[in-house]
């Protein structure tokens, strides 16, 4: 008997949901609502090849909810909130508490509240999204799936800090990771897709306003670039990335800036914004390059390389690579710094296809390239609705 999973994300200022009949997949309903919160909210959806869109106001997580709720009945996607068996919920951070999915309930609930001081911009959201979803569909099963739980494979040489062990035995100091579920979903496509050739050492390049690379050997998480925060690792949209350790700590001594500015900063106003000058949009940078802007190019050339050193490292710590994968926003869709990234990798055998690179085609490799280079459209609500199942057993 099929079942309904209803998977969620929930954002700072938005929220992403997708309605599966599983295990079929068949997706219903997908959409999200932007700007929740704030006077104007945008209510998006696509009901097959239907687009709905929406001015919402005085909305809230708990508006939002009731009003999704409201709008799969009146479209006749679901006849009452029976209909809907599951919800997976997107939680950002787990930390070692948990390496799988679980059902919610009061301790689950209270943990990721205390683990808030690792994520205060996230869990917080989530745990209210969890709530609000919870009150109005009680009947339904709530499942967590954490987006640092595929990186709980990590060993101790690559989840630990160089830094006195007790602060990870006291304070639990160590990298976490994240995209995880990113990433995870691209392990499993690509097992799916490859099982031919049978690839064992994957580096999975989710590239988007927030970036991340991980390494997947035998379909699990061995090292990854985002650390104890996603701060940590390649240069982003907003977010410097790895930087000397010392330099927050000089700009909080020797400036005007305290340590809230300074984590602003780093978290808002570096990356490629910080560096360009004029956006963390790399179509906009790509396009103020071409026209001769050369701190919109810098930047490019910045995280570029951030991105190839770490495919270098990851290399080299697999001890080679048998699919490259390009994912997340940029990764998917800007051909030009996917050509840019893997001209340099040329020493290591791999070479792409011009034409099928332009494309944004699945595979992008020349036949005579040693690493499959893919392309592929992430889906990480997908990727909880699978996990839902998964956990109940259905």
């Amino acid at each position: 008997m099929n079942k309904n999973v209803l998977s969620v994300n929930g954002g700072s200022s938005s929220l992403k949901f997708q309605l599966f009949n599983m295990p079929e997949e068949h997706c219903l309903i997908s959409g999200y609502f932007d700007g929740v919160c704030s006077s104007s909210t945008r209510f998006i959806v696509r009901i097959g090849t239907k687009k709905y869109e929406e001015t919402l106001t005085e909305c809230d997580f708990a508006y939002a909810v009731d009003y999704l709720i409201t709008f799969l009945i009146q479209q006749s996607i679901i006849n009452s909130l029976e209909d809907i068996d599951y919800i997976g919920h997107r939680v950002a951070h787990g930390g070692e508490h948990y390496s799988q999915p679980v059902i919610i309930n009061s301790q689950v609930k209270n943990t990721i509240a205390e683990l808030t001081k690792l994520a205060p911009i996230h869990n917080p959201i989530n745990l209210l999204c969890i709530e609000a979803f919870e009150a109005t569909l009680p009947n339904a099963v709530h499942v967590a799936v954490f987006d640092t739980a595929y990186h709980q494979t990590l060993d101790e040489v690559q989840f630990l800090y160089p830094l006195p062990y007790e602060l990870y035995e006291r304070y639990g100091i160590r990298r976490f990771g994240f995209h995880g579920i990113s990433h995870q979903y691209i392990s499993t496509y690509v097992t799916e897709h490859c099982s031919a050739d049978k690839p064992t050492r994957v580096i999975s390049c989710h590239l988007g306003s927030g970036a991340s690379i991980c390494a997947i050997k035998g379909g699990k998480s061995v090292a990854t670039s985002m650390g104890f925060t996603p701060l940590a690792g390649l240069m982003m949209g907003t977010r410097c990335g790895d930087i000397d350790p010392s330099l927050p700590i000089y700009l909080a001594t020797n400036t005007p800036m305290s340590n809230r500015d300074v984590s602003e900063m780093m978290n808002n106003a570096s990356g490629l914004l910080g560096v360009s000058g004029m956006s963390d949009d790399c179509r906009v940078l790509e396009e103020a390059g071409e026209l001769g802007h050369s701190r919109a190019a810098l930047a490019l050339q910045m995280f570029e390389g951030r991105v190839i050193e770490t495919i270098g490292a990851y290399a080299a710590l697999l001890n080679g690579i048998d699919i490259l994968v390009f994912t997340g926003g940029i990764g998917e869709n800007s051909s030009i710094i996917r050509k840019n990234i893997t001209d340099s990798l040329g020493f290591m055998g791999i070479s792409i296809d011009e034409e099928e690179n332009n494309n944004n085609s699945l595979f992008i490799n020349t036949e005579d390239s040693n690493t499959k280079v893919m392309v592929i459209n992430t889906d990480e609500q997908r990727m909880i609705a699978r996990e839902t199942i998964e956990l109940i057993g259905f």
